[in-house]
């Protein structure tokens, strides 16, 4: 039985691979919350359940999950579209690979628009030879079969160009919530939740402990800086295929009494909000929420110098670049930056102007809206 449309709402299906909260679901639940309800009614579709399910309830949003954990997985190509039929879907934007391959055969043969928004490419320099162009060739046909492809820097349109040959795409840069991180907000004090000396310099890894992320070298670039300062922590919070590897890590340097780590939290701006230095090792970015994030909160930013990182961070002026996979060079920022206050102060401010002025997540919405109407009446 078919759902009756709210007349006049255009109808634009958000799909993303899964339930759990990391940047793209976290980009995704921005967008919904901000989208004008009087003209569009958003509807979510996860591949996977997880904590983004429940934060969509609490906003009143409609959610779905059809369960897969794979790409191209024809088993649910049919409900999709039975899905998509029921609902009275009027545009589908898809958030990353996975997504897009078990969702473009149900919305063409709707003649449904797509739009497919590239959080970061699914082929990188760490894979074998055979992997990286096996996915470059999915990325190359998807990317052909959408009606507009989103790439969130400068960067990702690029690799998509460089990689492609040709590549459609307009840019639109990520937003964030300035209600949700606000450096004058009140959150809870979680450096005496985790028995975090007030004294000390918290150093803050907030984010997946996969290969991209480089955790080890985070853990080894600290471990430099602990020899040296007595009076600092460094604060894990995030889950990941190699959380047991830094475990391991973290007691063969000797440093247990100085790492604190914790699963994934969903009160991203309280963790923020403790932390003095945001750092992130990745090896690869298309555009890093969490280091906007950070930096909406005036947090000093200590990153790789990687494609997207680099769009969102200008070196020792609203953060600081480091190499990839260099601990000791990001250990010696570490040490820089934390013998001077005064230019983490700046670089803090300047964070700040530049989220306010680049990265507002309702420029970013009416950027949205207006792709959304164009291509629903096309």
């Amino acid at each position: 039985m078919n759902v009756m449309k709210q007349s006049g709402k255009i109808r634009v299906l958000q799909t993303i691979r899964q339930g759990k909260i990391g940047g793209g679901e976290s980009h995704v639940l921005d967008l919904v919350t901000f989208l004008d309800k009087e003209r569009f009614e958003p509807i979510v579709l996860a591949f996977t359940d997880g904590p983004m399910m429940q934060s969509l309830e609490r906003l009143g949003i409609e959610g779905h999950v059809i369960e897969t954990e794979k790409p191209f997985d024809l088993r649910v190509w049919r409900r999709v579209k039975a899905f998509m039929k029921e609902k009275q879907i009027d545009v589908v934007h898809v958030h990353g690979t996975r997504a897009n391959t078990n969702v473009l055969w149900a919305a063409r043969s709707l003649n449904l628009p797509v739009l497919y928004t590239i959080h970061g490419w699914s082929f990188h320099d760490g894979l074998s030879g055979f992997t990286r162009k096996a996915r470059i060739a999915v990325e190359k046909y998807i990317t052909r079969k959408t009606q507009l492809n989103i790439s969130v820097s400068e960067a990702n349109r690029n690799s998509g160009i460089r990689e492609f040959g040709s590549f459609r795409s307009v840019v639109i840069k990520y937003g964030i919530n300035l209600g949700k991180f606000n450096p004058e907000g009140s959150y809870e004090n979680l450096r005496a939740y985790y028995n975090i000396p007030e004294d000390h310099l918290l150093l803050g890894y907030i984010v997946r402990m996969t290969y991209q992320k480089d955790p080890v070298s985070m853990v080894k670039a600290f471990a430099a800086v602990a020899r040296q300062l007595p009076k600092v922590t460094l604060l894990m919070i995030g889950d990941g295929e190699l959380k047991g590897e830094v475990t391991q890590l973290i007691k063969e340097l000797g440093i247990e009494n100085r790492v604190v780590m914790d699963g994934f939290r969903q009160d991203v701006p309280a963790v923020l909000n403790a932390i003095d230095i945001y750092c992130l090792p990745s090896l690869w970015e298309g555009l890093p929420i969490g280091v906007l994030e950070a930096m909406a909160m005036g947090k000093t930013v200590v990153a790789s110098d990687v494609d997207g990182t680099r769009e969102a961070v200008e070196h020792f002026v609203s953060g600081c670049l480091v190499p990839p996979h260099q601990p000791e060079t990001f250990a010696d920022t570490l040490l820089k930056v934390a013998a001077e206050p005064e230019l983490r102060r700046t670089m803090q401010q300047n964070a700040i102007a530049t989220i306010r002025k680049v990265h507002d997540v309702e420029s970013m919405t009416r950027r949205i809206e207006q792709v959304y109407e164009e291509y629903q009446n096309s």
